[in-house]
């Protein structure tokens, strides 16, 4: 069999296609494996050392930059040789359409109307027309202005034409109004083949009884029907599902291959396909295999699961119309790797090429599969069997890179859409907002999504919410706004879950009064969908206590455990906190109330929720009347709520009271460690020494070990108020409990050494006194680590200051034993750079970047004070612009120092010049 596909890529397409070829089976790899990602880059470099929150730019990014500009050149080559991208004899056809859409008919006069042309212009797809009703109005437009031309007059051609049209578009009831209009104006003597045409009319459009009727006045009148539009009429027959009136019908044409194959489409539709096949037996070979026979009975074989017999019928009538109908019926059956198969077999030894339609419909199969590699290949093969890409296939070619991850080459083929005849449908303006928004384009997507609705597309609710989401994430509300205006323009409502997250980001966005807003924008159904999320609630209720507006609160809460959310603690401590604030403690008793009533949260658990958005808001006594209130209700309160109490009494600064509080409870039951943590820090955090060392040491000696929380409180303050010797006797008691050492810890007392000599002679006169600490060079783990380097880290650092010894190495060590962070790192830096030693400092803030910390303002400024301090005015200079490149700013000191060496450096340049 002779190879069947049009004609070949020109030489210069096909240089283009071979040179990007190589390119594209590296890239193409990947495909399969994911069907949104981008194909994998190799791993960075090392992060620069000016730069380390930019984004170091890849080896390959100028190899997948020029892939991406080898495959859209390739494609673009391949568009532009399609004849729907060019059409050089249509351009006229284009003209006569955008006459028709800008009401210039008088420019159209001059046309020389004829049958040809009429037909030609109603059959013709302007480019620059995406929507397919403005194309049908224009369409009608032009047939009922040139009917009523004086020069021309219709032929029952155009109105078969034209009635084709409304039928395709759904239109049968105009197709009705027509005939009956065209019934009156026009006779039988005036209009040649007038009932033919009112006959094919009703058959189109749905009523082929009516045309029955209307052939047995004809036949009355000694008139009949000719060859083709009989062959309508028992189409129409068939279509409607009067196999009866079609067969009485049928007996009474002449035999024809056509008649016969709208019988075995007839038969097929009533499930009659032995009564099919033995009828497509007595067809000629050659009429049952080009015509649309043998077709038919395998695509109703496929539809209903009989591919074996469907197979045989394929094998016996091979042919390009039976594979056609079989890779369709196989396609809508699913079966997309059997299809595969079957065109790779049959191109292999057949040398068969299915044409683009085919084409187009298996790659939209597998585009919704995600089967990227399959879509490329077959994109790339028909580029090579030279298949001339339609406006689907072009749409196809977009949707795959979009999911490919090659958004560059999409957006480069959509920007030339006019030129190479592109006529982005719904799926690839989702796939381009889609793929856009997971790059981060914001303006492109925005663009976009202009472009597609001024084409009349909207996008779709997946892609609608993931670019408001992403707008959202951005801050860019007033875009968000707009774009809900305009869903609203559509008539198209946006989901439930977009105008949640709008919502949430006004709230986040400090715009509090638009966030109150929103519900009002939502209609009665969409205001009840809105508050299906719990996220609405808790943004309305934080935005309200934002603008102090508590007077809705209580009813909020209410109405959120009404429709079955279950506020949080956080939730319940911001509203009471809120209206402690604005001392609606009426309010609050009667929200309690109400909370008691229902049975979502346990009593205790409510009293306590109040209890500590009591406390949090510095309101003790409100505090105490809820705890009152939950001792007289004869429920005894737990050692959480004693608590919330005493946390209530020291965020109050209410020190006494929380004392008395504190020895009521110990006179009841020994207290235990939760309370002696918090009681403790409490006092560290209202800066009394004494007595948090007191209770301290009354833990210990009744043998509670306090938090890790609480040691860390207690140092930071006897560090503040340089009381190094407590700090001393704290770090061995800790070090006795054999927990592992915080960073919290480590990083108060490097910073404590740094500010002088005083810890490290207190951690002396505590060595003089017990015996030395000592290291065995073994490695040390869990109590043996903390007693080496609690001890031993003042020591070392202090003595890398003094001896300017590698401390850069420290935070090695540091690293198997404590978990250090940024501000670890940080001490480090201010240590070497106290020492003078910056080149070390750099290495180590290399480092530092290597492991993961991210350098913040902090690091920046011990960087730039410390070459400030050298006298190194370039590096300064160099580490002060890193600084504001990634968004910090000097500290106060800094800047001083920098401005007077900056000052200096000017001062020796003018000397060295005189």
């Amino acid at each position: 069999m002779p190879r069947v596909h049009l004609a070949p890529l020109s030489s210069r397409s096909r240089r283009r296609l071979l040179l990007s070829r190589p390119l594209l089976g590296i890239l193409s790899n990947t495909f399969s494996a994911s069907a949104s990602a981008p194909p994998p880059r190799a791993l960075p470099p090392p992060l620069p050392a000016l730069s380390p929150l930019l984004p170091p730019r890849s080896e390959e990014a100028s190899s997948v930059a020029a892939a991406s500009t080898a495959i859209a050149a390739s494609f673009r080559d391949w568009f532009v040789e399609s004849p729907v991208a060019v059409p050089a004899p249509l351009r006229a056809l284009d003209a006569i359409y955008e006459a028709l859409a800008s009401d210039g008919t008088a420019a159209l006069e001059a046309l020389p109307l004829s049958e040809q042309l009429v037909l030609a212009v109603l059959g013709h797809c302007p480019r620059r027309l995406p929507d397919d009703d403005a194309l049908l109005l224009l369409r009608l437009k032009f047939f009922d202005w040139s009917g009523r031309h004086p020069r021309y007059r219709h032929t029952r051609a155009v109105y078969h034409a034209v009635f084709r049209l409304l039928s395709r578009a759904r239109r049968n009831a105009v197709v009705v109004n027509w005939l009956r209009l065209f019934s009156d104006s026009l006779s039988a003597s005036g209009h040649p083949r007038f009932h033919d045409t009112l006959v094919v009319g009703y058959a189109v459009a749905g009523d082929p009884q009516r045309g029955l009727s209307l052939l047995g006045n004809m036949r009355f009148r000694g008139l009949d029907l000719d060859a083709v539009s009989s062959r309508i009429l028992l189409n129409s027959l068939v279509d409607a599902s009067l196999h009866d009136l079609a067969d009485s019908f049928a007996r009474n044409l002449p035999a024809s291959p056509y008649a016969t194959c709208i019988r075995i489409k007839s038969m097929c539709r009533r499930a009659r396909l032995e009564d099919a096949v033995a009828l497509l037996d007595t067809l000629p070979f050659a009429e049952a295999s080009s015509g649309p026979a043998a077709g038919s009975v395998v695509t109703e074989f496929c539809r209903r699961g009989r591919f074996g017999e469907a197979a045989q019928i394929v094998d016996k009538f091979a042919s390009c119309d039976v594979y056609g109908a079989w890779i369709h019926g196989l396609i809508e059956a699913g079966r997309l790797d059997t299809t595969l198969k079957f065109i790779s077999d049959k191109k292999e030894s057949e040398g068969y090429i299915p044409d683009g339609q085919r084409y187009d419909k298996l790659i939209y199969r597998l585009l919704r599969r995600n089967r990227l590699g399959e879509v490329y290949d077959l994109l790339v093969e028909m580029m090579e069997e030279g298949i001339a890409p339609g406006r689907s296939t072009m749409n196809a070619a977009l949707c795959f890179f979009c999911k490919a991850g090659l958004v560059e080459v999409a957006m480069h083929l959509y920007r030339s859409r006019m030129e190479l005849g592109i006529n982005p449908n719904k799926d690839v303006y989702n796939n381009l907002i889609r793929a856009l928004c997971r790059g981060g384009e914001t303006e492109e997507a925005c663009l976009v999504l202009e472009q597609a609705m001024e084409g009349g597309y909207f996008p779709g609710r997946q892609a609608f919410a993931m670019f408001a989401n992403m707008l959202c994430q951005e801050g860019k509300l007033d875009k968000v706004r707009e774009l809900l205006d305009r869903a609203l323009k559509q008539e198209v409502w946006p989901m439930d879950s977009v105008l949640a997250k709008y919502l949430v980001a006004l709230c986040k966005s400090g715009n509090v009064e638009e966030a109150c807003v929103v519900p009002q924008i939502a209609s009665s159904k969409s205001h009840v969908g809105l508050y299906r999320y719990e996220s609405t609630y808790k943004s309305l209720i934080r935005a309200l206590i934002l603008i102090k507006r508590v007077d809705m609160l209580p009813r909020l809460v209410l109405e959120m455990q009404d429709m079955g959310h279950i506020p949080s603690r956080s939730l319940y401590q911001s509203v009471v906190c809120a209206l402690c604030e604005l001392n609606r403690y009426a309010e609050i008793l009667e929200l309690l109330d109400s909370q008691l009533q229902r049975t979502e949260l346990q009593p205790r658990v409510c009293y306590n929720y109040f209890i500590s958005g009591a406390g949090h808001a510095k309101r003790a006594d409100m505090a105490r009347e809820v705890y009152n209130r939950m001792e007289i209700s004869g429920i005894e309160p737990s050692v959480e709520s004693n608590t919330l109490l005493l946390m209530s009494y020291l965020r109050s600064r209410r020190i006494g009271d929380a004392l008395n509080f504190f020895n009521l409870i110990r006179g009841k039951k020994r207290p235990g460690s939760k309370l002696y943590n918090v009681f403790i820090s409490g006092l560290c955090e209202a800066q009394k020494p004494e007595q948090a060392m007191v209770f301290w040491r009354e833990a210990r000696d009744n043998g509670v070990i306090p938090s890790i929380s609480c040691y860390e409180h207690l140092v930071l303050l006897l560090c503040s108020v340089r009381d190094y010797d407590s700090v001393v006797k704290v770090i061995d008691d800790f070090r006795e409990t054999g927990r592992p050492v915080s960073a919290f810890l480590c990083n108060v007392l490097l910073l404590h050494t740094l500010m002088g000599d005083n810890l490290l002679k207190a951690l002396l006169r505590s060595r003089d006194k017990s015996k030395p600490l000592e290291v065995n060079g073994e490695e040390i783990h869990g109590r043996e680590a903390g007693r080496l380097l609690i001890g031993d880290l003042v020591t070392s650092f202090a003595s890398g200051i003094r001896n300017m010894s590698d401390l850069e190495h420290l935070g090695e060590e540091m690293e198997k034993y404590f978990p250090v962070d940024s501000y670890t790192y940080n001490m480090l830096l201010r240590g070497l750079s106290m020492a003078g030693r910056m080149d070390a400092a750099c290495n180590l803030y290399e480092r530092m970047c290597r492991k993961g910390y991210q350098p913040n303002r902090w690091t920046f400024d011990i960087m730039v004070h410390g070459f400030c301090k050298t006298g190194d005015k370039n590096e300064a200079e160099r580490w002060m612009d890193a600084m504001y490149r990634n968004g910090f700013y000097p500290t106060w000191y800094t800047m001083r120092l920098y401005n007077s060496a900056s000052l200096q450096a000017h001062n020796q340049k003018i000397i060295s010049f005189v």
